[in-house]
């Protein structure tokens, strides 16, 4: 027997509301995870990867920033990186206390072909919905976040 929420009305629609978000989101990130493991990358790795090929070299603050992920994980993640070839430390002439991270040709070589392919995926999944739904969705996501960036 379902039972129905009776938290009043507004409430009732919200816990609704982050329960298929959160649904909605957990399978969305899990296909995008399983697309992401034929490349033989984690998660983290493919955002960092995504990241640099798109923006260019960045420090490691700055990326843990975009991938919303503390400094000590970054550095974990950039060290694998590096130690497999995909990119590099570099450090500002200007001050060299900035050491930014770029993708090695090797890396820019393995965005460029896994990036198109994933992209696709994600274009596939999202084909359940119009591309006009889309928009709106994404629109209606960021006005969401972004409100939610301001409560403390």
């Amino acid at each position: 027997m379902k039972t129905t929420l009776q938290y009043g009305k507004r409430a009732d629609l919200a816990l609704s509301l982050w329960v298929k978000l959160a649904r909605a989101s957990s399978l969305f990130g899990r296909h995008s995870a399983r697309d992401i493991e034929r490349y033989g990358l984690t998660q983290p790795q493919f955002s960092v990867l995504e990241g640099l090929g798109h923006l260019g070299p960045l420090t490691i603050g700055e990326i843990g920033k975009k991938m919303l992920v503390t400094g000590g994980c970054m550095t974990v993640i950039i060290d694998n990186m590096e130690r497999d070839g995909l990119v590099e430390r570099i450090r500002s002439t200007e001050d060299r206390r900035v050491i930014k991270v770029g993708l090695t040709a090797k890396g820019d070589e393995l965005f460029r072909r896994v990036f198109r392919q994933h992209a696709e995926r994600i274009t596939e999944l999202a084909s359940a919905l119009t591309e006009e739904e889309q928009q709106h969705l994404s629109a209606l996501l960021k006005k969401l976040g972004l409100a939610l960036r301001e409560v403390q």
